[in-house]
């Protein structure tokens, strides 16, 4: 079976332990998303996302939906 693993980074206003407890259920249960993060002590609250099978506009779809503030953040 075919890896298609990507990693996205996104700028976003989860901040803090409260943020991250209402980001959770939506973010877990996006089908294609096999491991998430948000660095909340960063500046920008960096979320890394390593995704399987969902796009770049699905995550940020996912967090708005959820009520917060997301942009990527271009890797290359």
């Amino acid at each position: 079976m075919e890896n298609n693993n990507q990693n996205f980074q996104f700028k976003t206003n989860i901040n803090c332990g409260g943020c991250l407890i209402k980001v959770t259920p939506f973010l877990n249960d996006a089908e294609g998303i096999c491991h998430w993060e948000v660095d909340i002590d960063n500046r920008d609250k960096v979320l890394t996302v390593s995704a399987d099978g969902i796009s770049e506009q699905d995550v940020i779809a996912i967090v708005k939906k959820a009520g917060f503030t997301i942009e990527p953040i271009n890797l290359s």
